[in-house]
């Protein structure tokens, strides 16, 4: 009976213990010479038996020979889906069974020596079991129920480890380590050589708009962080994954569905950083565009390596001890992105041509342009619009003297063409019908940004500088607007003199300049000017790219919340008076030698639109600057009330009322 129970235990039950329909593992109930306080000792001791018979089926259906029983379809409906972390995970599985293997081995040797052992000798030497196969069994169930795929695993096996009884601990902890084998090696190949090995999407960096090619599928990595790989494998995977890369390099990202809870996020951060500029030198070396002889990781790539190794051997992960390794590799390759985007490819140089062009820097080239360009952006564009913009903006450059033709060909307006075609029914032809929106709306810049500079000024970084020129232009257009309508005035009343009517017009203009030319000195001093020193002094203060990137993007998050295109309110505020200001200097451009009872009606509605949203304005910036809720809208503010002209008017500018104009006391340096 005893080598009966021996086989049972292994999980091969026979005539004495049988396997119920359920998969349980029992005695024959009633057996005559089995006592019935022997037959419960001998049920608990089954239950080991029940659980062996579980986590075997469960290696066999996932563990590292599963593919070959899924090729030959032995295997089908897997709950789990397929990938390293789970072979490996089964490979723990098997070695923390190896002592229950060993210790049947040795009951059966004791069995041999003497026949007459008791049954309470075989629960002596199984009891350590009966508290760690429960244990094992409820993650197996866990993974079942989440249908853990990749890092996950290892989510659940960390949280499971933190557990006060030792055998317990010790098993998923040895569990854990084998999993964090395939965790290492993705870990060097990502920081290291810049390849996302992750075939089954189980890391938690991913690309972000690509998924792993055919060619990257077809490798085998059945052993990859469990038995290892020949070195014949390895390279054809580093191979397949470089040339995907080269071929198709595209920014990465982290999945979150795969981040780990005991490795904090700013870590994982400096990780995809780490991979995201090792892949991207790497890449462009590989197209020849760029070449950059020297390695990102200063040589230390053997170094590191040896380090990420030491860590992996590590019986218990130690937060402490994983960071301070990612540390030193991401100092090393920020210091080398400093040292080739600070000094070698002049990122200064390269933030002021920025601000020259996307922030007005080189106001005397927009000048020249709106002056050029009115005839071309005024009406809606056409299908040429955007060539003969650029020839103008090339003539503008031309005029004003900016010989630097290298950064001019990187520069490109655009302009979006939003016609439509519609088909008519009477004629069948296809007719034109244009959008009623003028070219100075839908105008835009385009830079082409040099290697490695593309680090900095991404994509999504192009597109806030277009936000922020097409309101800074805005701005401009409208100042220079009501300038053109200024010299009218002095030309026209200069032979006549001037009318009532006329003189609430024009003061009308002095309000609306006195507006604008405030909002243009606060953008171009208080906001531009201010933010541009705090990005430079960051860049000079420190040896660390990452540091300058986040400088940057808070530069650029400043620009747009200081001019308050992330306030709606303010935003839309400020563009109902802009557009009120250029429909005025429409009008008076028009009629500017007498009106008719129309233009005379347009333009008390313009006022009374004026006054309006100028005292919604200055009812904002008040309750703000009470509050203290906003430095930069109290700062607007007191550009325009410096002189208590705006609160003695009643927070109200425009009024038909003959009131002295505020122009007269403008400081000199806004008075452009």
């Amino acid at each position: 009976m005893l080598h009966e129970l021996l086989l049972a235990l292994s999980g091969y039950p026979g005539s004495v213990f049988v396997q119920t329909e359920n998969g349980e593992i029992k005695v024959v109930p009633n057996l005559p010479f089995i006592h019935p306080t022997e037959e419960a000792l001998l049920n608990r001791l089954c239950k080991l038996g029940t659980y062996y018979c579980r986590f075997q089926d469960f290696i066999q259906n996932h563990g590292p020979h599963s593919v070959l029983l899924r090729n030959s379809g032995n295997v089908s409906n897997l709950s789990i889906q397929q990938g390293l972390y789970i072979r490996a995970f089964c490979s723990g599985l098997d070695q923390v069974l190896t002592p229950y293997r060993q210790a049947l081995l040795q009951l059966e040797r004791d069995i041999l020596a003497d026949s007459h052992l008791p049954v309470t000798h075989v629960q002596c030497a199984l009891e350590e079991f009966q508290l760690l196969f429960p244990a094992l069994l409820g993650i197996i169930d866990q993974l079942l129920q989440h249908r853990a795929h990749g890092c996950q695993i290892l989510e659940i096996l960390h949280k499971n480890a933190s557990t006060g009884v030792p055998k317990v601990k010790a098993a998923l902890n040895q569990i854990l380590h084998v999993c964090h084998g395939v965790f290492y090696k993705q870990l060097s190949a990502w920081m290291l050589h810049g390849l996302l090995l992750d075939q089954h999407e189980e890391f938690f960096i991913t690309k972000a708009s690509k998924e792993p090619s055919k060619s990257q599928r077809s490798v085998e990595d059945d052993d990859l962080g469990i038995a290892g790989v020949t070195g014949r494998q390895l390279q054809q995977i580093m191979q397949l994954a470089e040339d995907d890369l080269v071929a198709h390099y595209e920014q990465f990202t982290l999945r979150a569905g795969m981040l780990l809870s005991y490795i904090p996020t700013r870590v994982a951060n400096k990780i995809l950083f780490v991979g995201e500029s090792v892949c991207m030198f790497s890449s462009e070396n590989k197209k020849g565009g760029v070449m950059y002889k020297r390695s990102v990781l200063k040589n230390k790539e053997d170094s590191f390596a040896k380090e990420l190794q030491e860590l992996s051997q590590e019986e218990e992960f130690s937060l402490m001890s994983f960071e301070n390794v990612i540390d030193k590799i991401r100092v090393c390759v920020a210091e080398t992105l400093w040292k080739l985007v600070v000094e070698e490819s002049d990122l200064i140089g390269h933030l002021r041509i920025i601000k020259d062009f996307y922030l007005l820097g080189r106001g005397e080239l927009f000048l020249a342009f709106i002056d050029q360009s009115k005839g071309l952006l005024n009406p809606p564009p056409t299908g040429t619009t955007e060539q003969d913009v650029n020839m103008a903006f090339q003539h503008a450059a031309r005029s004003v003297l900016f010989e630097n033709e290298e950064v001019m060909q990187r520069f490109k307006l655009t302009v979006e063409n939003k016609s439509e075609k519609s088909q008519t029914k009477k004629t069948g032809l296809a007719e034109t019908v244009q959008s009623a929106e003028p070219g100075w709306n839908v105008l835009g810049l385009e830079y082409s940004v040099e290697w490695p500079l593309h680090l900095l000024t991404t994509e999504s970084c192009l597109e806030k500088y277009n936000q922020l020129f097409s309101f800074l232009l805005l701005v401009k257009r409208v100042e220079l607007d009501l300038q053109h309508c200024w010299m009218l005035h002095m030309n026209h009343f200069k032979q006549q003199e001037m009318l009532e009517n006329e003189r609430q017009m024009w003061n009308l203009r002095m309000h609306m300049s006195f507006l604008v030319d405030n909002l243009q000195y606060y953008l171009q001093v208080d906001v531009i000017e201010s933010q541009f020193s705090i990005l430079l002094e960051k860049i000079h203060t420190t040896r660390d790219f990452e540091a300058i990137r986040l400088a940057h993007d808070q530069f650029i998050t400043s620009l747009l919340s200081q001019s308050f295109l992330l306030m709606k309110g303010v935003s839309r505020c400020l563009h109902e008076i802009l557009n009120g200001c250029h429909a005025f200097c429409v009008l008076v451009s028009h009629s500017h030698t007498g009106m008719d009872e129309r233009q005379t009606a347009k333009l008390e509605e313009i006022a009374k639109n004026f006054q309006r949203q100028s005292k919604l304005l200055f009812s904002i910036l008040s309750s703000v600057k009470n509050h203290q809720g906003s430095p930069h809208l109290a700062q607007l503010l007191l550009r325009m009330d410096y002189n208590k002209y705006f609160s003695m008017a009643g927070g109200q500018l425009g009024s038909c009322n003959p009131i002295e104009a505020p122009s007269a006391t403008l400081p000199s340096s806004s008075r452009r």
